[in-house]
């Protein structure tokens, strides 16, 4: 893969959990991003304590970061207090610039309680009834909104997102079947891809369908990845190799590829910060 970091090349890690990083790790990883050419990170969080944690960073490195508030849903669900506290804090920052994110359905959570065959006890219908709530505040706000809703659980979210008429809406590493895709690009919703596209043939064939005006490119640090990075710490700048890799599974030139790419990234969450 031709990964290079000519200054021509920009891109945008869409999705990525800087508060889990040491500080030490942040700041070498964020210096590294801007020299390779990723010029804006979103950075997503996965509850009160992370929002708080993300608006710091956002505050310390205001033009590279684009901050994303929200409940990851693979963790126990928070009691209602905690809930109308995180919301309210949202609120409260209404007129700061913020995306909603990362929010979802505990796909993985609930598999693991089938197995254990627990799933008749699984509140799955409480996580439905909190992402609703996001996507509602979404609609409000008429912020982005970013998404943990893989396989069947992507059908749900696409029910709430119509129900409600949120159309700026990002699937982060998704995966899920042909009808649900085509469903999400008949609705114009973005995807956002990892770099195990450089391994993963579901990804790959995801890329393949998907049109290139609607895809991101993503790390989900600090997350770590396989093949080629096996054994390596996920920074930013892995972004540019997933660029190359979506421009060789479409057939099209890197420096064109990385480059909607980009645009895609900006006019989804930056050009919406000035709405």
């Amino acid at each position: 893969m031709n990964s290079s970091t000519s200054p021509r090349i920009e891109a945008m890690d869409s999705h990525i959990h800087l508060d889990m990083y040491a500080p030490e790790d942040m700041q070498r990883l964020l210096a590294k991003a801007k020299e390779s050419g990723v010029r804006k990170l979103v950075a997503v969080s996965r509850n009160l304590q992370s929002c708080r944690a993300t608006r710091a960073i956002f505050q310390a490195f205001p033009g590279q970061i684009v901050p994303a508030y929200g409940f990851h849903p693979e963790q126990p669900l928070p009691d209602a207090a905690e809930v109308d506290a995180l919301i309210a804090w949202m609120l409260e920052r209404r007129d700061e610039y913020f995306a909603i994110g990362e929010v979802g359905l505990p796909y993985y959570m609930r598999r693991d309680a089938e197995k254990m065959r627990t799933a008749e006890t699984f509140p799955n219908a409480a996580y439905l009834e909190l992402l609703e709530r996001f996507v509602m505040l979404a609609r409000m706000l008429e912020r982005p909104i970013v998404l943990h809703a893989v396989y069947e659980d992507a059908d749900a979210a696409c029910d709430l997102l119509e129900k409600h008429g949120v159309t700026r809406a990002h699937f982060h590493w998704f995966k899920g079947a042909t009808a649900t895709i085509e469903r999400m690009i008949g609705n114009g919703y973005y995807v956002s891809v990892t770099p195990d596209v450089l391994y993963e043939p579901k990804i790959q064939a995801l890329v393949r369908q998907y049109p290139l005006d609607r895809i991101m490119t993503e790390t989900d640090g600090p997350w770590p990845f396989e093949g080629p990075f096996a054994g390596k710490q996920t920074h930013p700048a892995m972004v540019l190799d997933v660029a190359a890799a979506i421009a060789e599974l479409k057939a099209l030139p890197y420096e064109e590829t990385a480059s909607a790419l980009y645009g895609n990234a900006v006019r989804f969450y930056c050009e919406a910060s000035v709405r």
